[in-house]
């Protein structure tokens, strides 16, 4: 067994919530790049042209790329011969998100009640979402989620019937109808299987994926292709004015499902899909 004080961990969460947020990563970046340069729009063009130079002052003077700094999401994968010590994981984890959104300055975001609506103050608690792994180390990957992209997300859970194509028209309509609203060019997570709650979650953890990198299926890769080309031929464009860059990225993950059932679920994105990660 190997021990790992629950210091380490609040001390790297802490970083890694100030990191996230003010720093772009790079896949995204790059995408906004390259769409600048194939852009057709001009408003839209000079739309990805200032998220490049905001995200650029935003590393430079260490502020949020966004003023929402969203919801702190971990994806926490354990090794089996970890011994945690000094504390309980999930208090170090909270305790970190909050040391993170105070000393770093970051919007306070989270209400202690869904129907109460009385702030936290200090950004927890978190969603975290705990695997068990072989080995002796904790990964760690922490994304805050804004909400207006978030409200705009969908479960369905459709018929086995329904298909690929059924499938692939239910992104494209989740897309559309998001329209302007999550701040375009968005990036998208689809999760396909499981059940009602864990197609949800694999349509968050797609959205950790750089979406420079396919997925390691062939048909699910084809699929994110097409859909990508479909999503960006609706004509939304950068912040919902028009262009030929309404999505940066769609990434898939899938998982085994009942035969009865084919769920799915599509976590949208705003362009700043921020993310970091650390290895313990």
């Amino acid at each position: 067994m190997r021990d790992i004080n629950v210091n380490e961990i609040i001390d790297k969460i802490e970083k890694m919530c100030i990191s996230a947020n003010c720093n772009l990563n790079d896949d995204i970046y790059g995408r906004l790049r390259e769409c600048a340069g194939c852009e057709k729009s001009a408003v839209g063009k000079d739309i990805l042209e200032q998220c490049i130079k905001n995200a650029d002052l935003a590393k430079e003077k260490q502020k949020p790329i966004c003023q929402d700094t969203g919801m702190a999401v971990i994806f926490m994968e354990v090794g089996q011969e970890v011994h945690i010590v000094g504390g309980s994981l999930t208090d170090a984890v909270n305790e970190g998100v909050r040391r993170g959104y105070i000393n770093g300055y970051l919007r306070k975001s989270i209400v202690s009640d869904p129907l109460l609506r009385v702030n936290t103050k200090d950004n927890t608690p978190a969603v975290i979402h705990y695997d068990i792994v072989e080995g002796d180390k904790i990964k760690i990957d922490l994304a805050p989620k804004g909400f207006g992209s978030e409200n705009m997300s969908k479960v369905y859970m459709l018929k086995p019937s329904d298909g690929i194509e059924g499938v692939k028209n239910a992104v494209i309509d989740c897309i559309e109808k998001a329209g302007p609203n999550p701040c375009p060019p968005m990036v998208v997570g689809v999760g396909i299987g499981g059940n009602f709650e864990l197609c949800a979650k694999l349509a968050k953890k797609a959205l950790l994926r750089p979406i420079n990198e396919s997925s390691k299926t062939e048909y699910i890769a084809d699929m994110e292709k097409e859909l990508l080309e479909r999503a960006n031929n609706l004509g939304i464009g950068p912040q919902g004015l028009g262009g030929n860059t309404t999505v940066l990225g769609i990434n898939i993950e899938t998982y085994a499902t009942h035969i009865a059932g084919l769920p799915l679920a599509v976590n949208i994105s705003c362009h700043v899909t921020r993310h970091a990660s650390c290895i313990i």
